[in-house]
């Protein structure tokens, strides 16, 4: 795999407190990538230090091939970042900020296609003070995008979006990943969208990486379990396992052949970070 974030025994210190605590992670290029946990659990220290805004008390970091804590200009120019909340610019245009900050890049995209791609082509010369708070976060991400990075950091970023507007982004960032090969680590507290999205998630509990992986392998590694249901002699039946597969192909030999009915509900991220979270406390 061609790494793009690699980390290991990650740690960090405020005073006495130990936020961090050894975190492991490796993100390959072109991955969209979830980091999950609760408040408190680590989350935006970890994504500071991987943007270099914060020095590490121990552990070894590399982002896009260099250590963050000696990041030049040229490396910053490589990442895009859509912070949670941000409110500078209140009295430029939305188009003129956005072709404004592109000329600090080699190759910035077009702005018109950038604002066309996010929905916000009626608001181009709108102050930017004056938009929504929909329309102002889809600038944001716009922002964060223009200069073509090769990692983009987005914390909470469709907090605002209507139904139409997430599906629209939700797009955008897997052809972003699929086309371009943008790396993207999200950070979010909307588990139905880090599951439609993430290639991989890692959940963040009390300072250390609990779990990390596709939702199959998380969902094996929480043992959260599954229902299994069919239909045998005219009625309804339902096995609660962690193993379903298993469980399926026990039936099919039953069967001799398909089994009536067959349908397998494995568990939603939702309910593998619920588990989790619920058994760390």
């Amino acid at each position: 795999m061609d790494t793009a974030v690699s980390v290991h025994g990650l740690r960090m210190n405020y005073g006495a407190a130990e936020v961090l605590r050894g975190v492991d992670l490796e993100i390959g290029r072109g991955e969209i990538f979830t980091l999950l946990g609760p408040n408190g659990a680590g989350k935006t220290t970890t994504i500071e230090i991987l943007e270099g805004f914060r020095n590490r008390s121990a552990g070894e970091v590399s982002v896009l091939g260099v250590d963050p804590e000696r990041g030049t200009e040229a490396w910053r120019a490589r990442l895009g970042i859509v912070l949670q909340s941000w409110r500078d610019h209140p009295r430029w245009g939305a188009r003129d900020l956005l072709a404004h900050l592109g000329e600090f890049y080699d190759d910035p995209r077009d702005p018109d296609e950038l604002l066309a791609a996010l929905g916000l082509t009626a608001q181009a010369g709108q102050r930017v003070s004056r938009l929504s708070g929909g329309q102002r976060r889809r600038l944001d991400v716009a922002l964060g995008i223009v200069g073509r990075p090769e990692l983009l950091f987005l914390d909470e970023p469709t907090t605002g979006f209507d139904p139409e507007a997430r599906r629209e982004f939700h797009l955008l960032i897997e052809k972003l990943a699929a086309d371009e090969g943008i790396t993207v680590l999200l950070t979010t507290h909307d588990l139905a969208e880090a599951e439609k999205l993430a290639h991989r998630t890692a959940i963040l509990v009390g300072g250390e990486i609990a779990v990390c992986g596709t939702p199959s392998e998380l969902a094996e590694a929480v043992q959260a379990q599954s229902h299994v249901r069919w239909l045998e002699d005219g009625r309804e039946r339902v096995l609660t396992t962690s193993d379903p597969s298993q469980v399926a192909w026990e039936l099919h030999g039953r069967f001799q052949g398909p089994v009536p009915g067959l349908e397998i509900r494995r568990p939603s991220l939702e309910e593998n970070y619920l588990s989790l979270i619920g058994r760390a406390a």
